[in-house]
């Protein structure tokens, strides 16, 4: 039976924790007024909509509407239970706690179990390929593959660098012997199964890459072919990545960001790669903030990962015709989806990165990535000569024709005039031609997405149908609101989070309205949340909002918890404003009681029980009286 944390560590390890570096660690945050805003983590946004405010120790998005503690953010975030968040907290926190956690979490889903030991199995296959490579003689191949390629055994051990051996049935006959279920060796992705039952190993004969989520647990391998004398391998492909999994799912991973979060918050930027070797190859020349993507283009998701953590993108590809093609397309889809400030790092004579490094050295290497990048228009400079005979006038216009398009995204004034003038210099052409053609295409641009604008705002076509004007079916519009779309808050409601703010932060208030006989909140959510804090005051001494949400249970009730914390509400409450709205709240019933009756009244006219309409209209009269008496009473 598993045990609960006890309360007193759950407040220890918030009391010792500042939510803004928790979050900081995932989220780039900017201070604004008295919080610090970032892009959601939690869906896609281009302006920053997120907030953290340090004096409450909660956060909270304006878009998606999701918000909580530091344990919440957690949970969220990386999909983890409530207690597994609070030893994560302590962990990133260095907060040492005297507990054992091993008996702390509360019962898992099936699903949360299974993620578990999906997880276990892979950190099992990392060590025994780790150990292959470091202790066997099987491994020693491998092993002076990757000394020869530069890497230090210190690295190998810091990534956990292995070999999967030859033999086909290796990983699986250790797990076999451990009676591991069929159904792990199914959704590891680190086997095949035959048609006959039997699973043999996916990877063999490779040297392994553990790839790590977000959270540093491996979740898959990426696994490179070793030919060797007696293995050509000549029909299989140099790298294999594990298939996807319920762990794994490449358009989502980036090799090393796990390691490399850290260091990219605190130089705000990020340098990618093509290769894992690339990586490694920085990571050793002390280039700790390099990530790689799995073996594909980037993709949206891995872009909204980086850009959540740094402003600066730096890309470091190959610098043969593949990689100068490959940089090229990632410049289009970064400046097309994110907001990043961009630069390219061109290795000379054709090499890779680690090539690069194993020729010239470390020093070098990281004198070429941090001093030696060039802007984005530099390197079309270059890339627009690759596929023109530049000796040929007519191209050598077309050349410069394709720049000045180039030009147009370029935001700098300065940028402007220093290319414009190389652009002059090297082509003998007039400055002032050059300046009027480039302004001659930006209005023709601003001119097309001032027409792009008019037709995405035009009302729908309409037909006409033997003289009756229609919207055809497909213009018509949604009958429902977007459901970031808010209904406005009634008058009640807004009583009723106005006094719900006051209960949580004055006593005074707390006090007055217990005394008052038979009151209630009007609606349902608002008076569980007031029973909800009278519980939670009834054992704490203060109100702490973020001690108070955690110790709610349901979502949707911490959501409105903060929602009402988060309120622009005057510092300090007077008499009149809580009369008002204990009146409002109180009045409520009455007006919905007339309400009621004034509908019964209107049905009851309808099918003539003539009565039934003198009885209600009494009722609603004495409603109406005991309504304008309590108004006048206030």
């Amino acid at each position: 039976m598993a045990q609960r944390i006890p309360q007193e560590v759950i407040e220890e390890v918030r009391q010792r924790t500042n939510i803004v570096d928790v979050v900081g660690q995932y989220v780039q945050l900017k201070k604004s007024g008295k919080n610090y805003m970032g892009l959601c983590p939690f869906h896609e946004e281009r302006s920053p909509s997120f907030s953290v405010a340090e004096d409450k120790q909660i956060f909270h998005c304006f878009g998606c509407g999701k918000g909580g503690t530091v344990f919440n953010f957690l949970q969220e975030i990386e999909g983890i239970s409530f207690p597994e968040s609070v030893k994560r907290v302590a962990e990133l926190e260095n907060i040492p706690v005297s507990i054992d956690w091993s008996n702390s979490y509360d019962a898992d889903t099936a699903e949360n179990s299974q993620n578990r030991k999906l997880i276990e199995l892979h950190k099992k296959a990392a060590d025994l390929y780790h150990h292959v490579l470091m202790n066997t003689q099987i491994g020693e191949p491998a092993l002076n593959y990757l000394l020869e390629r530069g890497l230090t055994k210190e690295l190998i051990e810091t990534f956990k660098i292995g070999f999967a051996p030859k033999k086909r049935d290796f990983l699986s006959q250790v797990f076999q012997n451990e009676q591991t279920a069929e159904e792990l060796f199914k959704e590891s992705g680190l086997f095949i199964q035959r048609d006959n039952g039997e699973f043999l190993d996916r990877f063999y004969q490779r040297v392994m890459f553990p790839i790590n989520d977000d959270r540093g647990n491996i979740i898959a391998f990426s696994g490179r072919l070793l030919k060797t004398e007696d293995f050509s391998g000549e029909d299989m492909p140099k790298y294999l990545n594990s298939p996807e999994t319920v762990l794994f799912n490449k358009r989502d991973t980036l090799f090393n960001f796990d390691k490399a979060r850290k260091e990219i918050r605190k130089e705000n930027t990020v340098f990618l790669f093509e290769g894992f070797m690339d990586v490694l190859a920085a990571w050793q020349a002390g280039i700790t903030s390099g990530v790689a993507s799995m073996g594909t283009s980037l993709t949206n998701e891995q872009i909204r990962k980086l850009e959540r953590v740094a402003q600066e993108l730096v890309i470091c590809y190959d610098g043969d015709k593949a990689g100068i093609e490959a940089t090229n397309r990632a410049i289009s889809l970064l400046s097309d989806h994110s907001r990043f400030k961009l630069s390219i790092v061109s290795i000379p004579e054709k090499l890779d990165p680690d090539e690069y490094l194993r020729k010239y050295g470390s020093d070098s290497f990281r004198e070429l990535a941090l001093h030696g990048r060039e802007t984005v228009f530099s390197f079309k400079m270059q890339y627009h000569r690759l596929s023109r005979n530049m000796n040929n006038e007519k191209e050598q216009l077309d050349y410069v024709n394709d720049l000045l398009q180039e030009l147009l995204l370029v935001q700098s004034p300065l940028e402007k005039d220093r290319y414009l003038n190389q652009l002059a210099q090297e082509f003998q052409l007039s400055f002032h031609s050059l300046e009027e053609q480039l302004r001659q295409l930006e209005t023709q641009q601003r001119s097309v997405k001032r027409s792009e604008r008019q037709q995405a705002t035009a009302p729908p076509p309409v037909l006409e149908i033997d003289g009756m004007i229609e919207p055809p079916e497909f213009f018509e519009e949604e009958a429902m609101p977007s459901a970031q779309n808010k209904l406005p808050l009634t008058q009640v409601e807004k009583a009723e989070r106005t006094l719900i703010y006051r209960l949580m932060n004055e006593q005074g208030i707390r006090n007055q309205v217990m005394q008052l006989a038979d009151f209630s909140f009007a609606h349902d959510q608002y008076q569980e949340l007031y029973l909800l804090l009278d519980g939670y005051m009834s054992i704490h001494s203060d109100f702490l909002l973020a001690d108070f949400v955690d110790y709610l249970k349901e979502d949707s009730t911490k959501k409105l918890a903060i929602d009402i914390s988060l309120q622009k509400i005057s510092e300090e409450s007077s008499d009149r404003e809580i009369a008002d709205v204990i009146r409002v709240i109180q009045n409520s019933s009455l007006e919905e009681q007339i309400s009621l009756k004034q509908q019964q009244k209107k049905e009851a006219e309808r099918i003539g029980n003539k009565q039934l309409v003198d009885e209600l209209s009494i009722e609603v009269i004495g409603l109406v009286r005991q309504l304008q008496k309590s108004r006048t009473a206030s």
